[in-house]
This record gives structure tokens, sequence and C-alpha cells, in this order.
């Protein structure tokens, strides 16, 4: 800088300037999504009562919460862990409120803000556009997703196909990789990520799936009796324009992206928009709720595109995998009702053999069992939808934690996550190629 060159009496001048502009120049001077939520906080209770969640239910309504757990104030009663983020402004008023109550509470996250800019990478200078040398234990952006797939399908054509099934709402490629070796009237097993755009452990998990496979195609007998016997339709990231969004205006963005003509809120939960007890108990009708169900089922064209591939490929696709987070959870249907699925005794003991594998590894524990009893009951589920039109094998995986870190899971955890999940999901491809209906 030639203002380090200056004569002295000038010097004198230009030294603040010099100043201002190295402090500019330092890393994380620019704070990510703008600052937005420097002092938010993440809160969770527990009410003991009723009466106590029925004030924590108004409470939360009035301040506008974010909910993180669970996914709709309508589901918070006794005994129910909810975690919620408030604004600074807003965090405030909670907390009074909760210690004149005498309800209990934890602050998870002190500083939302801090956090994200302690474990985020979004500006982080590292070589992770390099598909040769590509970074599987960092979180990737929608441009960099798409671009690695595109990668593979040249240079793994052997076992890749790379296509799309249409486009999102804002025009966006709905990009699938179908793995596995070529041959005729092979079984599928389908597997979606990111159908909720805040849950970036899940196209994480969708993209260590691929890798592992390729690597270990010939040194695994497990995996190469997997893509001999079955191909596997994934899908990196469903909701592609929510995960855009995600990473460019609000880290914690949920939904789908399109437009309400009669209201300003923007986008449909995309996992209840499908036509199996559409709208009713666990979805809101309210464009402005986070399980907004849509005008109509299918509405969303993400949600129309996957339904219809899946209803062509039915005869087919025999599982369905749907990875979200977070709450350590492996999930089957049935998910709107409290009933037992006909072929219970098979998903069962697939579902059971797979949290005991993936515990194997860190010893970490997941809760297993039929959604609606398990989690909450909720309606228009893909999951639901897919057992309904006859794929036998449907689980929804809910990936870690339980709520130390929520939706800001850290890239040092990738790893681990994705390391234990992976044996729960071999687990429950190999009880599928048995003799199990």
């Amino acid at each position: 800088m030639k203002c380090l060159g200056k004569r002295r009496g000038q010097a004198a001048a230009f030294l603040p300037l010099c100043w201002l502009f190295l402090k500019i120049l330092q890393p994380g001077h620019s704070h990510l999504y703008n600052n937005r939520y420097a002092g938010d906080k993440v809160i969770r209770f527990i009410p003991k009562t009723e009466e106590e969640a029925y004030a924590l239910k108004k409470i939360s309504y009035q301040l506008k919460v974010d909910l993180w757990q669970p996914s709709s104030i309508s589901y918070v009663s006794e005994g129910t862990v909810t975690d919620v983020h408030i604004p600074q402004n807003g965090s405030r008023a909670l907390l009074a409120f909760l210690q004149e109550a005498n309800i209990q509470y934890k602050v998870l996250i002190e500083d939302l803000q801090k956090t994200l800019e302690k474990g985020g990478s979004l500006h982080t200078q590292r070589n992770r556009r390099s598909l040769s040398g590509y970074n599987y234990e960092v979180y990737h952006s929608l441009e960099e997703i798409q671009n690695w797939m595109h990668h593979l399908n040249k240079t793994h054509s052997g076992l890749i196909h790379m296509f799309s099934i249409g486009r999102s709402y804002e025009g966006r490629s709905l990009f699938i990789l179908k793995l596995g070796r070529r041959s005729r009237l092979k079984r599928a097993v389908w597997i979606d990520c990111g159908i909720h755009a805040r849950e970036w452990i899940g196209p994480a998990f969708c993209q260590w799936f691929v890798k592992e496979a390729l690597l270990t195609y010939k040194s695994d007998p497990a995996m190469r009796k997997m893509l001999n016997h079955l191909y596997f339709y994934i899908m990196p990231v469903f909701n592609v324009d929510g995960y855009h969004f995600s990473w460019t205006n609000d880290r914690f963005w949920r939904k789908t992206r399109s437009r309400n003509s009669r209201f300003r809120c923007r986008g449909v939960d995309a996992n209840r928009n499908w036509k199996v007890k559409w709208c009713d108990e666990g979805a809101s009708m309210h464009p402005c709720d986070d399980t907004y169900c849509g005008p109509f089922p299918e509405s969303e064209p993400e949600v129309k595109a996957v339904a219809n591939f899946l209803r062509k490929h039915r005869k087919h696709i025999r599982a369905y995998l749907s990875f979200h987070a977070y709450a350590q959870m492996l999930l089957y249907p049935y998910s709107y009702k409290y009933a037992t699925i006909p072929n219970f005794s098979c998903v069962e003991s697939a579902a059971y053999k797979a949290v005991n594998a993936l515990q194997s590894v860190y010893g970490v524990r997941y809760r297993y069992g039929p959604a609606s009893t398990t989690l909450y009951v909720s309606s228009g589920s893909s999951m639901d939808w897919a057992y309904k039109n006859g794929i036998p094998y449907a689980f929804a995986f809910e990936l870690r934690d339980t709520g130390y870190f929520g939706f800001l899971l850290p890239e040092m955890l990738i790893k681990p996550t994705c390391t234990e999940t992976m044996l729960a999901v071999k687990n429950i491809t190999m009880h599928l190629l048995k003799k199990c209906p």
C-alpha cells in the first residue's frame, strides 16, 4: 500500500484511513447474514402441566418465536421438549415471563450470531470448489453440490447417471443421481435430503453416501452387493430454492419459496404437501406458518416432480428414505394416524437393526418407531405418501443432534454423523435384499 511510503506529515493524515482499510481486509470483519441474528437466543423449556403448555403457546405466538422443535406450536403440550429461537428484542420478554411463571428453562444458545460465525463456513477461504479434492466434511452451497454432481456424472459413468426430474418454483433443476451397476429390471431405493432447507446435515449425508458407495464398491462385499442388485435414486437437495435461500438470506428458512397470491408470506412445508390425509392434524392452513400445507396437494413443483417420478417407478422402488434433522430418531409409518402398518414386523426389525448398527460406532442412541407415537402426528408427509403408494419400506431419519447445536450442527460433526448413519442405511438396504415383504 503506497500510503506507507508517504512523507511523515502526510502519513499522519493517512494513518486512520490505512487502519480502516486493514480492518476491512481482516477475515471475519463482515458478518454472515448481515448480522441479523446478533443477540438472538435459542431457549429450551419442557412444560410440566397443560396449564404451562397453554401459557407457553400463548407467549410464543405473541412473540412470534421461530420454533426449532417441535415444528408447530400446536404440538406443545405437557412434557414436550420445546426449543425456540427468539430474536434479541423478544428474548427479554420471554425470559421475564418464564421466570415470573416459575417455568424451568435452559438457554441452549446464548448468541445465535456468534455461534453461527464460530461454526459457519459460508465465507471461509477454503479449497471447497476443487472437485478433485472435494471436501465432504464441510457444508456446501447448492451451486457446489450441483457442480459436484456434474463432475461425478462425467468421472464415474459406469456407476452414476445424472438426470433432472423437473424444475423448482424459481426455475432450478431438480437433479437426481442414479447410482448402481447397470442392468435391467433391478429393484431400487429412493433417498432424498434437504426437504426442509435449514437442515443442512441432510444434504451433507446424501453426498457422503455417494462418496462411500463409489469408494468402497470394489473393497466392501456388502456395498458391492447393494450396487449390483439395486439402483439408488439420490436427490441430495430436494428443496433447492429454500436451501439456496438458507445460504444467502435466512439460515433458518424451512419451507419452499413459492409465492402466495393473498399473503406476503412465502413458501410451503414440502413435507406437508403430499396427498395423504392432506392438511389434517399437524399441518397448518395459514401461509405464514412453518407447517403450511399449501393451497392444494402437490402444489409445489418440487413435490409434484418427485411424486410423479415415484409413481412412475413404484413397481421397482422398494424403499423410500428421507433425511431430516434434528432429534436422533428413525421413524416409519404412520405419521398421520395412530395405527400399525401391515408389514410392521419386517419394518420394525429393519429399524431395530439399523439403530443398533448406528449406535455401535460412537454410542449415539436413536429412538425408533412409528412417527405418530415417536415424534408427533403429522399429515401430508412424503414418508406416509410413499408407503401408501406401494413402497413397502418407508423411513424418515432425524439426524443429530438432540438440541445442543440444533440446526447449527458443526462441520466437525459431519463425519461422525454420516459414518454412523451410513451403517444404518446399509443395514436397511441389506434387510431389503432378504425375503421380507
